[in-house]
C-alpha cells in the first residue's frame, strides 16, 4: 500500500504544509538538513529521498533548557532499523508501510513511538487497481490540489564506513469508505493542523484516535497511465487522466479467440480425456458395424425364406388337384377349375345321384333344385 507518490514540493513548501510557516507560525523559513539530495519526482518510490518534517529538541545554552525546533530532513524511504548490521545491504522495500495497528507490537517501530514521529507531505499518490492479471493505477489527490500530509516514523542507522543514513515510514490504516473499492489500505491522512500538532507532540501517548481512515469528501482519484508502475517513468504524464475502456467491449473482445494461419486454434484435450473419447468412438462403430451385419444375415434369411415360399405356393399352383372318378358330368365342368375346387369342398359326394334319383321318383318327374341338396 502506498508504494509510490508524487512529490514535487520544495523543502518551504513541506514546512508550511506541515504548519512550520507561513500560517501564523511565524517562521519565514525553516532549517533544512541535506536538502540537496532530494530531486522533484511525479514517480517517488522508496529508495528514495523525500523531505520529511519533524520536530527535535535542542539545548539552549542561555536558559540551560531544550526548546522544540521544526527541521526538513531529506531522508530514504524505506525504513532501516538502527539495529540493523553494519555490514548488510539495506532493504527499503522492506519496511516503507507500517500497520498503524501493530506499531506498538513490533520493535522495529516501537521504540520510534516516543521520540521519532515525523511527517511526510506529498501532492498524491498512487494505488493499483487489480482486474483479474491486470492492474489498473490511480492517482489519488485533493480536490484543490494541496499537500497531502501523512504520519511516519523514522530512524537512523550506521555503515560499515560510519556513514549515517535516515530512513523513515509512512503509518497506514483500513481504507475509507470511499476507496474501498480500490483497495483495503491506505496512508494515515492527517488532515488538520490539530491533528499534525498532536501527532508530532511526543509527550502524548494517546494518538490511536489519529490513525483512522479519512474520510472528507475532497479526496478525489482517476486513472492513469499504467508505466507509473516504471520507476523510470515520470513527468507530468504520470498524473494525466486517461480514458479507461467500457466493461462491455473488454468482454466482447475476450469472448473472440485470436485466429491462427489454419483458422481457430483448438483447445488441448487432456491425453486421458482423449484416449477415452477415441474408444468410446470405436466400441461406437464397432457395434454400428455389428449390428449390420447382422441386419444383413436377418434380411438374406427373410429373403431366402420368402423365396421358398414363392417357390412351394409354384409348385401347389401347378399341382392339379385332386379328382373324383365319374364327378364330373360334362368337360364344361372339368374347364371351370374354380367350380370344381368348390364342389370339391362338399362332403358326401357320392349322395348327390341318390337324392336326383329319388326326386325323380317322386311327383311330376322333373328334377328341382332343392333335390340337389340333402340334409346330414
Amino acid at each position: 500500500m502506498c508504494g509510490r507518490a508524487r512529490c514535487t514540493l520544495n523543502p518551504n513548501q513541506v514546512a508550511a504544509a506541515c504548519g512550520f510557516t507561513g500560517d501564523g507560525g511565524g517562521r519565514s523559513s525553516v532549517r533544512t538538513v541535506d536538502a540537496n539530495r532530494f530531486r522533484p519526482s511525479y514517480n517517488v518510490s522508496p529508495g528514495r529521498y523525500v523531505p520529511v518534517a519533524t520536530v527535535r529538541r535542542v539545548s539552549n545554552g542561555e536558559n540551560g533548557g531544550n526548546e522544540v525546533e521544526p527541521v526538513v530532513h531529506c531522508m530514504k524511504w524505506g525504513l532501516v532499523p538502527s539495529f540493523t548490521k553494519k555490514n548488510e545491504k539495506p532493504d527499503h522495500y522492506k519496511m516503507f508501510n507500517a500497520r498503524s495497528e501493530s506499531i506498538k507490537e513490533k520493535a522495529s517501530f516501537r521504540r520510534l513511538i516516543p521520540a521519532n514521529r515525523c511527517l511526510v507531505a506529498v501532492e498524491g499518490f498512487y494505488e493499483w487497481k487489480k482486474d483479474g492479471s491486470k492492474k489498473q493505477p490511480y492517482y489519488i489527490h485533493f480536490k484543490d490540489d494541496r499537500p497531502l500530509v501523512f504520519a511516519a516514523l523514522y530512524d537512523s542507522w550506521s555503515n560499515s564506513d560510519g556513514e549515517v543514513l535516515y530512513t523513515f515510514t509512512i503509518l497506514t490504516t483500513r481504507c475509507s469508505t470511499s476507496l474501498e473499492w480500490l483497495h483495503d489500505r491506505m496512508p494515515v491522512v492527517l488532515g488538520s493542523r490539530s491533528c499534525i500538532d498532536l501527532w508530532l507532540d511526543t509527550s502524548n501517548q494517546k494518538f490511536e484516535s489519529l490513525l483512522v481512515p479519512y474520510e472528507g469528501l475532497d479526496l478525489v482519484w482517476h486513472p492513469v497511465n499504467s508505466e507509473v508502475g516504471k520507476t523510470s517513468f515520470d513527468g507530468p504524464e504520470c498524473i494525466k487522466e486517461i480514458q479507461l475502456k467500457s466493461t462491455a467491449s473488454n468482454s466482447i473482445s475476450k469472448f473472440f479467440t485470436k485466429k491462427s494461419e489454419g483458422g481457430i486454434k483448438p483447445e488441448k484435450e487432456d491425453s486421458k480425456e482423449a484416449d477415452t473419447v477415441k474408444n468410446e468412438k470405436k466400441d461406437k462403430s464397432s457395434d454400428y458395424q455389428s449390428t449390420r451385419v447382422k441386419i444383413e444375415e436377418t434380411s438374406e434369411s427373410v429373403d431366402a425364406k420368402k423365396k421358398e415360399t414363392n417357390d412351394y405356393d409354384h409348385v401347389k399352383k401347378e399341382t392339379p388337384p385332386f379328382e373324383p372318378k365319374g364327378f364330373y358330368t360334362s368337360e364344361k365342368e372339368k374347364q371351370c377349375p374354380r367350380v370344381k375346387r368348390d364342389f370339391g369342398e362338399v362332403s358326401d359326394l357320392d349322395i348327390l345321384p341318390v337324392k336326383k334319383e329319388k326326386a325323380a321318383k317322386k311327383g311330376d318327374g322333373q328334377v328341382s333344385l332343392l333335390s340337389y341338396f340333402g340334409k346330414k
